[in-house]
């Protein structure tokens, strides 16, 4: 009990981190890629931190970190099947979405492009099985796909997060942050095929890339406590505000 109290000031400077990170991405998207193309501040309070991205990071690195540290080798059918399909579906809906320029729904998409998703499936998996297993080249079958799959249930875990904050919040507090009605491949407006794509490729950036670097600055760093009081004070005195604006 004593190490998960004295782990708290570490998860919470992860937490901060990353939630300003999310804060940086959505505010740079709005403003480059997608209309209205200038400056929103695109956090739930008045500070540059979106919670919801601090907290996904966190719920990955506990659910995932013991599977991470683990090799998944193409040896196991299962592993190079799930590898070999969230890689052509990967290609095959991200070649879809920017090679038209009609907006699809899932009725749509499934009737008109699921058959060539499965055709590309199979013949993606046959090939891969041929290549590897029919190869008299051992060292292929040693290829480790453990970021494949992390990728592909990283993907799994923020639609689901992403669906259930804009369901709850929705439901409960009456506020949509985002709407994905007009977007490719949507679920009831709450989630979409291009941002959960987004999330997936930015997490494990996170849990590969940033998070490392984290660990690092946590682990030489003596007074992580007192910048974690300090931040915390700064989000408290923020909240507190942004409360007090909405009642007045």
């Amino acid at each position: 009990m004593k190490k998960i109290f004295s782990k708290i000031p570490d998860y919470y400077i992860i937490f901060c981190v990353f939630a300003f990170i999310g804060w940086l991405y959505e505010v740079l998207w709005m403003w480059f890629v997608v209309p209205p193309y200038h400056f929103i501040n695109r956090g739930v309070l008045l500070g540059p931190f979106l919670p919801i991205y601090g907290f996904g990071v966190l719920i990955l690195l506990f659910m995932l970190h013991k599977f991470i540290k683990k090799t998944h080798k193409v040896s196991n059918p299962i592993n190079l099947i799930v590898s070999v399909m969230i890689i052509a579906t990967f290609t095959y809906t991200t070649l879809i979405e920017y090679t038209t320029l009609k907006i699809y729904h899932i009725s749509d998409y499934l009737s008109n492009y699921g058959l060539g998703l499965i055709v590309s499936n199979v013949v993606a998996i046959i090939a891969s099985y041929l290549i590897i297993f029919k190869s008299k080249n051992n060292k292929l079958k040693n290829i480790d796909v453990t970021i494949i799959l992390v990728f592909s249930l990283i993907w799994i875990i923020t639609t689901l997060l992403e669906y259930i904050s804009h369901f709850v919040m929705d439901k409960q507090f009456n506020i949509m942050l985002w709407d994905y009605t007009k977007d490719f491949l949507n679920i009831n407006a709450r989630v979409n095929w291009d941002a959960s794509r987004n999330f997936a490729i930015g997490g494990t950036i996170a849990l590969y890339v940033i998070q490392p670097l984290v660990d690092k600055f946590l682990d030489k760093s003596k007074r992580k406590k007192l910048i974690a009081l300090v931040i915390g004070i700064i989000m408290l005195f923020d909240f507190i505000f942004h409360v007090f604006l909405k009642l007045i």
